[in-house]
């Protein structure tokens, strides 16, 4: 029997630190939801970090919950590689 590919999985997450202590889930979805939430992030310039065991947590969350505490060392790296990946594009 073959194997049943996976459906793609995504989850988008918005940090701002004026509205709390963690970022918050503002989309998830699975197979053509998951490819339009990438599209649109390549679209408006949104870096994409690959990670299919945080996806895997993130997205049993709730739509605009604070992600848990024991996810953000993982976040925290995502964070810092979408900071990099902003610094470079910027012009000095």
């Amino acid at each position: 029997m073959p194997d049943i590919p996976a459906k793609k999985k995504a989850v988008a997450l918005r940090y701002d630190a004026t509205q709390g202590p963690a970022p918050k889930i503002v989309a998830k979805g699975t197979g053509e939801i998951a490819e339009k939430i990438i599209a649109l992030a390549k679209e408006h310039g949104i870096p994409i970090q690959e990670d299919a065991d945080l996806v895997e947590i993130l997205a049993k969350l709730n739509l605009n919950a604070d992600i848990p505490p024991d996810t953000y060392l993982v976040v925290a790296e995502i964070l810092a590689f979408i900071y990099r990946a902003n610094t470079k594009m910027t012009p000095s």
